[in-house]
């Protein structure tokens, strides 16, 4: 296998502009020598973001952009609030700077207030943290990273990417009990709403990449928003809205493991562009259709909505054209919302993608949900893909057209150059052969949606008897809720995803809501008459 044969090529990415592509000597598009560890939850990313922040010392970099930042949300119990350990870490002579999406109302369950808060505690301990709203009508920054770099030891840097928030609902753990600091959520979720998410802990040269991809909005000229109302206020409050100057960027740490990361974005095409991307950036995309190309044995996805009938076809035409195929997708099992506008499109959405699947893949097509042991639905909110255990993504983007074409995304596409000789040895059957990471990021979270031990996932190697496996586990759940749950309830969490009804009326007045506003389309108007990304 070479890397070339699943990544992204400078010229495929799409976005000469960048510098994300020609900032290493060897002209790859990637790095290699990292390691990556997936952390799935926010209990236990939270910990040890809370240990390494305030290990950094003065001159060290604390960098982070957040779609929501609770100040208030502790990290691992009284004293560890967000804005409190950034905040104290400012004042240590850390150099703190942050950008998070300025939001919309939160009357509309958005987060405007909370960001803006979080921004003020820490501007006030000396460090710079801006409320960013260069995005389209509509649209967000919806990237979650954490960059730590070490002014005398850069073997100690450390970039966090994925899909966990700086905020309330994520600090849940692998018993999906939900976190006390709950933010509200549709009803069936309870107070304290089960939340299940994924972030990888990059270290390496890598780290670097991810801290150019700050660095590229941070020096962006453009103000941080157009919005004659908001510049008003922000002047009013005597807001900060334009960045200081930063150190500049030092060399990358050295290379540390076997892993190979290729950061792949999202960036809309606005008429106000971007300086590292006016045509804007669907690197997320391209990625996803050039590894699904590949794609022989197993898709396996965790994802929070699956809403798009167009992005669904490119899963859609890797079933077609591979009869031996199978895939599993892992959602919440209700929207995350109630109400005919927070739940209605969404559901319209993904029962119109799911459609395109099971036209496509039939029974090799499965779809899941999840409950704790009480039986309260988990809403996943993970962004998660491994390919024949070979290509894997963690990252911010969810599977709809908003996060391929039209939101601020990042996500990490990994490949291990460790193989991994368990049987099947090369599920995918091209000669790549299964990969440690991929496949151990799979088995990980298997064995927690199926309640096995560590030692007990042999029967999960195999693509065809993984997928058997996940489709028993459901069964009997399902039995046991149908019998009144009378019994011992049988282990596992996985519920079987039954698309919700909707009649002709709903339809009709959901569609171009959700066409417009849930899941709208952020490529140049050439792109999207070709179809193309």
């Amino acid at each position: 296998m070479t890397e070339d044969t699943w990544f992204l090529a400078p010229e495929e990415r799409g976005n000469p502009a960048s510098r994300i592509d020609t900032r290493r000597d060897d002209g790859l598009a990637w790095s290699r020598g990292n390691t990556v560890r997936p952390i799935p939850h926010g209990a236990p990313y939270f910990a040890e973001l809370l240990t390494r922040v305030r290990e950094l010392r003065a001159g060290d970099l604390l960098l982070f952009t957040d779609w929501r930042g609770d100040p208030g949300e502790r990290l691992d119990g009284p004293g560890t609030e967000v804005a409190h350990v950034f905040a104290d870490a400012a004042r240590r002579g850390v150099v703190v700077k942050g950008l998070l999406w300025r939001s919309h109302w939160d009357r509309l369950f958005f987060s405007a207030e909370e960001n803006r808060h979080l921004g003020d505690a820490i501007e006030a301990a000396g460090g710079e943290c801006l409320r960013d709203m260069r995005v389209p009508v509509g649209g967000s920054h919806h990237q979650k990273l954490v960059v730590l770099r070490h002014r005398d030891d850069p073997r100690r840097d450390i970039a966090f990417v994925g899909g966990i928030d700086l905020c309330w609902s994520r600090r849940d753990d692998a018993s999906h009990t939900g976190d006390v600091q709950a933010a509200p959520m549709a009803e069936v979720y309870g107070d304290r709403p089960p939340w299940h998410d994924v972030q990888a802990a990059i270290q390496g040269p890598a780290v670097g990449d991810v801290e150019a991809v700050f660095r590229e909005r941070w020096e962006d000229p453009q103000p941080l928003t157009r919005n004659p109302v908001h510049r008003v206020a922000d002047l009013m409050r005597h807001e900060d809205t334009r960045a200081d100057p930063m150190p500049p960027q030092t060399a990358d740490p050295p290379a540390c493991g076997p892993h190979a990361v290729q950061l792949l974005r999202t960036y809309a095409h606005r008429r106000t562009r971007y300086a590292f991307a006016p045509q804007g950036e669907r690197s997320i995309a391209r990625g996803y259709l050039k590894a699904l190309r590949r794609a022989r044995g197993l898709i396996y996805i965790e994802d929070q909505y699956l809403w798009s009938p167009q992005v669904a076809e490119s899963f859609a035409e890797a079933l077609t054209a591979n009869p031996d195929l199978r895939m599993i997708s892992v959602l919440p099992l209700h929207p995350d919302q109630d109400g005919p506008i927070g739940g209605v499109p969404q559901i319209l959405g993904r029962n119109q993608a799911l459609d395109v699947l099971k036209r496509a893949g039939g029974d090799r097509v499965a779809i899941y949900g999840l409950e704790n042991r009480e039986g309260t639905p988990v809403y996943v909110h993970a962004k998660v893909c491994v390919v024949d255990d070979v290509w894997a993504t963690i990252g911010s983007d969810n599977f709809n057209r908003r996060s391929w074409t039209y939101d601020s995304e990042l996500t990490c596409a990994i490949l291990d150059e460790t193989r991994d000789d368990r049987e099947p040895a090369d599920p995918g059957g091209l000669g790549d052969g299964a990969r440690r990471l991929a496949r151990d990021l799979r088995l990980t979270l298997a064995r927690e949606h199926l309640d096995r031990a560590a030692d007990s996932d042999a029967d999960l190697l195999d693509p065809v008897s993984f997928f058997d496996a996940f489709a028993s586990c459901a069964a009997a759940l399902e039995r046991w809720h149908a019998g009144g749950r009378r019994g011992p309830r049988p282990p596992g969490r996985l519920r079987t995803y039954r698309p919700a009804p909707m009649s002709p009326w709903t339809a009709a007045w959901a569609t171009p809501f959700y066409r417009i506003v849930c899941d709208p389309d952020g490529r140049p108007r050439t792109m999207r008459r070709a179809g193309r990304y």
